[in-house]
């Protein structure tokens, strides 16, 4: 038998370290070649990193939230490598032996492969079944790999003691979720941006009758199944041509240098809500498009 040691490699020009988001394998998993084993994120993707072997996984290099270095341990995998790779057992007419051999090699039953896996839900999740005394290893869990969610352990707790203090123990419920991967980053940005740039609010009620009609006008003349112009477009050049007479509303301070870093180009943030929480796409130099290239974008 040998051990290889599966490091972090560069996952993108100037990357010098990544964020485990999920871990698709646990101690003790046999794993074959190119099966993904960790799912990765740097600044810009989530990247999922397969095994470079066959083996059986004997040690992981952190936590779902953990920073790694790039050329740091990632995982460590047992491997056979050592020994042939395929030694056929001699004849044998012992039936006794045989049937040794035969359940030596049959699948584990599905309650024991349930028994075995790894159980994946909150904190929150996980001291409420405590408390109550429940098995999270009986339930199935409904949300993504089998991860046991709040209604798992809900419809639990109603068969045990019915839906009314099922219902009272949700109400005490605190949900702890992670923060990972592009959703983090995204978080931290927002943050940042609070902090350093200048903000202001402005609200006027305003007639948009007449865009209403452009916007129909424009969209009447759209070939066959290309996308309606919506108001955004619109919203967005009509900030650009007011940032242009207002260039002091494009800066941003620099506390370090003590200046005020004010930007020729325009580079919109869309707050958006997705199935994996708010994320804020961004449209650069949105200066240089016209309407419909900026649709586009």
């Amino acid at each position: 038998m040998s051990r290889v040691v599966i490091k972090l490699p560069d996952l993108g020009e100037g990357t010098v370290s990544s964020e485990i988001v999920a871990w698709r394998v646990q101690v003790g998993d046999e794993v074959a070649e190119d099966q993904p084993l960790v799912e990765m994120s740097t600044d810009k993707a989530v990247v999922e990193m397969p095994a470079p072997t066959a083996g059986r996984v004997i040690s992981l290099g952190g936590a779902p939230g953990d920073q790694i270095a790039v050329g740091a341990e990632l995982a460590v995998l047992e491997t056979a490598l050592d020994e042939p790779a395929s030694i056929a057992p001699p004849p044998s007419t012992d039936v006794d032996s045989a049937a040794v051999q035969k359940s030596a090699v049959e699948a584990p039953s599905p309650a024991a492969a349930r028994d075995r896996r790894r159980i994946m839900a909150s904190p929150a999740t996980r001291r409420r079944a405590k408390e109550a005394g429940v098995d999270l290893t009986k339930i199935d869990g409904s949300g993504r790999e089998g991860r046991i969610q709040k209604q798992d352990l809900d419809a639990v707790l109603q068969q045990q003691v019915g839906a009314p203090a099922a219902q009272a123990a949700a109400r005490l419920e605190v949900e702890e979720i992670r923060i990972l991967g592009v959703r983090r980053v995204s978080a931290q940005r927002v943050a940042d941006a609070k902090r350093t740039i200048p903000h202001f609010s402005y609200v006027e009620e305003v007639d948009i009758t007449e865009l209403e009609r452009l916007r129909g006008h424009l969209n009447s003349q759209l070939p066959d199944g290309a996308a309606s112009l919506t108001y955004l477009p619109f919203l967005a050049l009509g900030l650009v041509r007011v940032i242009e007479q207002f260039p002091q509303c494009n800066a941003r301070y620099d506390a370090e240098r003590n200046v005020l870093l004010q930007h020729r180009g325009v580079h919109l943030g869309v707050a958006t809500q997705t199935r994996h929480g708010l994320k804020v796409p961004v449209v650069h130099h949105l200066e240089t498009l016209d309407l419909y290239a900026s649709a586009a974008e």
